[in-house]
């Protein structure tokens, strides 16, 4: 069962990165940075735990291994039930901005009415 409650911006983010192919560890930190704009860099460890979580909450889990230069590569894909936690959750972020924009007089543009 695909939980409703909200999500961490890294959890957010890894599983967006994973929506259109297996990624491995390295590819996932890439792919995030570009996808936030930079705005969030994943270390090592952060992800390895943020995985683990997702991988236990049934949200992705290891598709395949590859060695390269001898060296293990697990590249991890998104799950049926972590493509339905992505777009709840995506949908959650959308109406708290749209919240968020009629409160402050914005239309969906960005900019202020008067």
């Amino acid at each position: 069962m695909v939980s409703t409650r909200g999500m961490s911006e890294q959890a957010f983010f890894i599983l967006t990165a994973l929506v259109d192919a297996p990624l491995h560890g390295y590819g996932i930190v890439g792919e995030v940075k570009s996808l936030s704009s930079g705005r969030l860099t994943l270390r090592v460890g952060t992800l390895y735990g943020a995985l683990d979580r997702l991988t236990t909450e049934g949200l992705v889990k290891p598709d395949h291994d590859e060695v390269i230069n001898g060296r293990l590569r697990r590249y991890y894909r998104l799950t049926p039930d972590g493509r339905i936690a992505l777009a709840l959750e995506a949908e959650r972020q959308a109406a708290n901005a749209r919240v968020a924009h009629r409160r402050l007089g914005l239309d969906l543009a960005g900019e202020g009415s008067s």
